[in-house]
């Protein structure tokens, strides 16, 4: 009976994993087009999509405080509230034509989609210790389906109320946000006394930690990478010459390349372990990076987008095992809010910064300068083992 709760538990996070990921995707796949015709200046045209990533970053640590406060149900409650506003302030901003207002519902979906990627984390609270790795990468599945469903949900739905393009999408995104809701009713989780919730280390203790700083800085990189470079990839080729259809084909296998994996990750980091799944993560990123630099064809777009998901999937699903390693249960979710708090405050970095560059030096350029994080991070997972054998000695 206890197992067949815990496969129900993972199956409802990762059914609400794919609600919530289309409701991102709509926003990926619709923003800056309705950016650009909302927009008071044409240079104004993505700035919902840095809004919605700057809304990510903000939601990490109110959201964290939320949880170790009232709960896990209670910020997921809150964030499908949040995926409901967007969804009605997007679609409100579309029928008056009010760019603002259409932004002012990007940052809602923003805070939505932070707390929506705390549920590879809040997995662990259903299952026993031996079983997170596996349980995790089974929650990140969903976004397959999501990367599917989202841009189907805007293909459907983008012209049933003319002559206001994708204000229907934008209000079954929200309808979708509330099934999302429905679905995480039923997820239990695991108990906590009031001493396991206020107890454990303070904060500067626990960042001392080598370990949770690779983890962290792993994460960041993966992430903000894997942002960057798709950010600069549609729009490199479009200044190609390259067919927006073809386009958004390479967008939609990149997003298939970035959860698919999840099949078979958290098995790949059981068997051998965080550090070497993430140094595999990063090395996929700098093989897309080398795919970007040998041309500008189609084929090179298409494989350094498909590349770039899977070393997005290895790096950040590897990098968030570590942070389960470098805490206890009842520090979790103050360590995990502020590790999403640096990874998703990298994106908003990488968001502006990608577009800027592509424009003032090109796409040959954003490729790289990716390959200098990534040795960077790469050079933290390869110190992690003299870290360890430095704090055995001292202790």
């Amino acid at each position: 009976m206890k197992s067949m709760r815990i496969d129900q538990n993972v199956l409802r996070l990762s059914m609400a994993q794919a609600f919530a990921g289309a409701n991102s995707a709509v926003v990926y796949a619709t923003g800056a087009i309705i950016g650009n015709e909302l927009a008071p200046s044409p240079s104004l045209a993505t700035m919902p999509i840095s809004i919605f990533v700057a809304g990510m970053a903000m939601a990490t640590i109110p959201a964290g405080i939320i949880a170790r406060r009232y709960g896990r149900r209670v910020a997921f409650m809150t964030g499908n509230a949040c995926g409901v506003a967007v969804g009605l302030l997007a679609a409100a901003g579309i029928l008056l034509a009010s760019f603002w207002l259409f932004c002012v519902g990007m940052l809602f979906g923003g805070a939505y989609a932070a707390i929506v990627l705390t549920f590879r984390f809040a997995v662990a609270d259903c299952v026993p210790l031996e079983k997170r790795a596996r349980a995790l990468s089974t929650v990140m599945v969903g976004g397959v389906l999501a990367g599917v469903l989202g841009p189907q949900l805007a293909n459907i739905t983008m012209n049933l109320w003319p002559p206001h393009a994708f204000a229907v999408t934008y209000i079954a995104a929200a309808v979708v946000a509330a099934l999302s809701a429905v679905v995480l009713r039923g997820v239990k989780f695991s108990f906590h006394t009031p001493e396991v919730v206020t107890g454990g280390r303070t904060l500067s203790e626990i960042l001392c930690q080598p370990r949770l700083l690779t983890a962290m800085l792993s994460g960041m990189v993966s992430y903000m990478m894997m942002n960057f470079l798709m950010t600069s990839a549609p729009l490199a080729m479009d200044l190609c010459g390259i067919t927006r259809a073809a386009s958004n084909m390479g967008i939609q296998w990149h997003i298939v390349a970035m959860y698919a994996p999840s099949f078979f990750t958290g098995r790949l980091i059981s068997r051998f372990g965080a550090p070497r799944i993430v140094l595999s993560g990063l090395a996929f990123i700098a093989l897309a990076a080398f795919a970007g630099l040998s041309g500008l064809d189609v084929a090179h777009f298409w494989t350094s987008l498909i590349l770039l998901g899977i070393g997005w999937n290895f790096g950040f699903l590897g990098s968030s095992a570590l942070v389960l390693e470098c805490h206890s249960p009842e520090e979790r979710t103050r360590v995990q809010s502020v590790n999403d708090f640096v990874v998703f405050g990298s994106l908003v970095i990488g968001s502006f910064a990608s577009g800027g560059l592509l424009s003032t030096h090109g796409w040959v350029a954003v490729c790289i300068v990716a390959f200098f994080p990534v040795a960077t991070a790469a050079l933290a997972i390869a110190l992690l083992p003299a870290w360890r054998v430095r704090g055995a000695q001292s202790a």
